[in-house]
């Protein structure tokens, strides 16, 4: 239905979700022009591949063809530049309800839950398309395997895409298959609790209407309450799982993990990326893929962007960027640089995200970061489009923690300037957050 549109335009073009959907339209031949307060490799990307870009917003960045105007559900409505779309009469809608629309004409396979959406999302894409399947992916991260990094265009009847959890994001698609990674407590901003997110991903769940397929995790206790209609489960008991796995070794770097249809070897780390592997491996088994196929895609995959990448060395030390801003999260990508790097010091430089989540989830952030042997908090990221009161700081983090290896950053320089003072041979160097943390990781390495 979208292809009738001449000139699309984007608000806030450049966040991963917002440039795989350009992209899209881009394959379809329509014109795309979009604008975004922080060009950057990825808005540099869509010019590349023919978008306009605007640095900054301005009523004027919409040309007088512009017919349809997407946005970022993080653009409030007094925006320049869509206040202009209302005031011409062209049509708005945001990234998640567009995606809503695209996903009727598909057979629709929605990767959702608390975290490992991006790496299960990729996971799945990758073995369909070695199957032959050809399907269309949309990742909220990039994939080296897809030319397009976070997109790939395909010709098949299949949708890979994330369904963000955010703002109940995700019930604007209508899939054929859902795949449940977990799910936790977050996003209390929008959420009034546990149960509350639960009841959502229910009502996501009663979407297919007995009639789909859902994939999930059989030993998350947040899914465990969820009704499912002849669920497709994947975990760790072998008697009442449909796919499971027992033994895990690892070894130089790869770990290797016996299942109940065949031996997996993964190249990247953590018990976490063996249940996103799974996730993968169950969904696309259940659609025909032979297991042979997961196998070897899987033992080919290196991971993605800021899914615990190896970006570079300084001076001897490796240094890992992550994504990871939830209190579970951090404690995965910890304890799988442990088992991967054992016996070096482990050095995190984390930057929470969003004042709202560091207070509700305080307690667990205190228990988790100093798992970690040196710890360096960066300022918290504000993050644009949410409404929150900005009453707590990183340096109250630093204060609860209370010991000698943890310090206070105030800025990205502050942090970049700890760590090129503290690293040493040897070391494994965490950057993590989902903020702009990565930039001190690049500058690194």
């Amino acid at each position: 239905m979208f292809q009738t549109y001449k000139h699309v335009h984007f608000v806030g073009i450049g966040g991963i979700g917002m440039s795989a959907l350009a992209k899209w339209f881009l394959h379809e031949g329509v014109s795309v022009s979009g604008s975004d307060v922080h060009l950057s490799p990825i808005t540099h990307d869509l010019e590349v591949r023919g978008a306009r870009i605007y640095s900054g917003h301005a009523n004027t960045n919409l040309v007088g063809d512009v017919d349809f105007l997407i946005y970022s559900p993080a653009v409030p409505d007094t925006n320049l530049e869509r206040v202009a779309a209302r005031e011409r009469g062209i049509p708005e809608q945001t990234n998640f309800e567009v995606l809503g629309e695209l996903s009727k004409s598909f057979s629709t396979i929605v990767v959702s839950g608390t975290n490992g959406k991006s790496t299960t999302t990729a996971m799945l894409g990758l073995i369909l398309e070695a199957a032959g399947y050809d399907p269309t992916v949309l990742v909220g991260s990039l994939v080296p395997g897809f030319k397009e990094g976070n997109f790939r265009h395909g010709g098949g009847r299949f949708f890979v895409v994330e369904g963000c959890e955010y703002r109940a994001n995700m019930l604007h698609f209508v899939p054929e298959m859902i795949v449940l990674t977990n799910i936790e407590e977050d996003h209390l901003d929008f959420y009034r609790g546990l149960s509350h997110i639960q009841e959502t991903f229910q009502t996501f769940v009663d979407k297919l209407k007995g009639q789909g397929m859902v994939v999930v995790n059989a030993d998350d206790a947040g899914s465990a309450v969820l009704k499912v209609n002849r669920p497709v489960t994947y975990g760790s008991n072998w008697s009442n799982t449909t796919y499971a796995f027992s033994e895990r070794k690892t070894a130089m770097g790869s770990q290797t993990v016996q299942t109940n249809v065949g031996v997996l070897e993964l190249q990247i780390p953590g018990v976490f990326n063996v249940y996103n592997a799974l996730a993968a491996m169950s969904a696309a088994m259940e659609l025909g893929v032979p297991f042979e196929t997961c196998r070897r895609v899987l033992k080919d995959f290196r991971g993605i962007w800021r899914r615990f990448e190896r970006v570079g060395v300084y001076h001897g030390a490796d240094i890992i960027s992550d994504y990871g801003h939830h209190p579970s999260a951090v404690k995965q990508t910890i304890e799988a640089a442990r088992e991967f790097f054992p016996s070096r010091r482990i050095v995190l430089c984390y930057q929470p995200h969003q004042h709202d989540r560091t207070k509700k989830l305080f307690a667990e952030f205190v228990e988790t970061l100093p798992l970690a042997d040196h710890l360096i908090l960066a300022e918290i990221y504000d993050v644009a489009g949410r409404n929150e009161q900005h009453d707590g700081s990183s340096r109250d983090l630093v204060e609860a923690i209370n010991r000698p290896n943890t310090t206070y950053a105030s800025d990205l320089a502050d942090a970049e300037s700890q760590l090129r003072d503290l690293v040493q041979p040897g070391d494994v160097v965490l950057v993590m957050g989902a903020g702009d943390i990565d930039e001190v990781a690049r500058r690194l390495s």
